[in-house]
């Protein structure tokens, strides 16, 4: 800490968010910045104190997407933990911890899901649905390898800890 102020990434949030599949596509929420860029990011959101991780992701879905537990195809699984710490607009950032999810919906669930997702800190985004192998090269946060999935929306070997974002490796949009 310098100056009185708090030292940037001092504090830690976890963050779930769910990589919801309707076949080959993928839910992303669509926002639009100032300078009129385009930015992506996953349904989901922070984890409150002392909630359990997998009611987090149940609550986040239902509030940004109207998904509910019966609309799934099978329960989530986990896919990949993100360790972000990186720089953006606003007030000192904390360092974010996104643990993702893959959440395969059921046959006919997607007409009912909602289009719009509003938060009181970003504004208002559009829900759209991408073909995941079209993902590459979008303005995505966190910056998972969907593209990378394979034919049944699932990863290969690998780990599950993605490298590490900071300011010399992620520029926010």
């Amino acid at each position: 800490m310098t100056n009185g102020e708090p030292a940037a990434f001092h504090r830690i949030k976890i963050r779930v968010a769910g990589l919801v599949l309707d076949d080959r596509d993928v839910a992303l929420i669509r926002r639009t910045n100032t300078r009129g860029t385009a930015h992506y990011s996953l349904p989901g959101g922070n984890v409150e104190p002392a909630e359990p991780l997998p009611d987090a992701l149940r609550r986040e879905l239902r509030e940004e997407l109207g998904l509910t537990p019966e609309d799934l195809a099978e329960a989530p699984r986990f896919l990949w933990l993100l360790d972000a710490m990186v720089s953006r607009p606003g007030s000192t950032p904390p360092r974010k911890l996104h643990l993702v999810y893959r959440v395969p919906l059921r046959p006919g669930v997607r007409p009912g899901l909602r289009a719009f997702e509003d938060d009181d800190a970003v504004g208002r985004g559009e829900v759209v649905w991408v073909p995941f192998e079209q993902t590459r090269g979008l303005a995505l946060f966190p910056p998972v390898p969907i593209a990378d999935l394979g034919p049944s929306g699932g990863v290969g070997a690998g780990s599950a800890l993605l490298p590490p974002l900071d300011d010399t490796n992620y520029e926010w949009v």
